[in-house]
């Protein structure tokens, strides 16, 4: 009842931004991003871009002590890109956090700055990504969903 009462929890360490795809917006992959940054980093101050809906954030980068980039596949989607580049011409302290799977786990890579190897979408290549990658997940849940009764989804 007195919920709307509650403080604001006090953030401590240096302010991170979270650079992420849409698609990870309230996952369980984007819950772990935030518990690796907090560790990494030794901070639980970090924006969060899901808890804006799809707002753009970005007024937000000149503030950050860190940003960190995440690329799925080794893939920076064109909204991630911007701000990564946002964040190089400011001169903060990137870092990329690249996911990819291997077998049935989700294996996380913490990097300082951005490996060479990233790939840099096109907006016209980050909505064919994102199509692909949403369609294969949708058509892996359904196969478990309807063939194993299973309602895990792994990203």
């Amino acid at each position: 009842m007195l919920g709307f009462f509650k403080r604001k929890k006090e953030k401590h360490g240096p302010f991170v931004y979270l650079s992420e795809p849409t698609f990870l917006y309230h996952t369980r992959t984007e819950k772990a991003i935030v518990e690796i940054i907090g560790e990494k980093l030794n901070t639980d101050n970090i924006l969060v871009p899901s808890k804006y809906g799809l707002r753009d954030t970005s007024d937000r980068i000149p503030k950050a002590e860190y940003l960190v980039a995440v690329a799925p596949l080794g893939k920076f989607t064109s909204l991630v890109g911007r701000e990564v580049k946002i964040g190089q011409e400011l001169g903060i302290k990137v870092f990329t956090l690249l996911i990819a799977r291997e077998e049935d786990e989700l294996v996380y890579l913490w990097v300082e700055g951005i490996p060479e190897e990233v790939e840099w979408l096109s907006p016209e290549e980050t909505e064919e990504f994102m199509k692909t990658f949403l369609n294969r997940e949708f058509m892996d849940y359904l196969k478990n969903a309807l063939l194993f009764g299973s309602r895990r989804r792994e990203w």
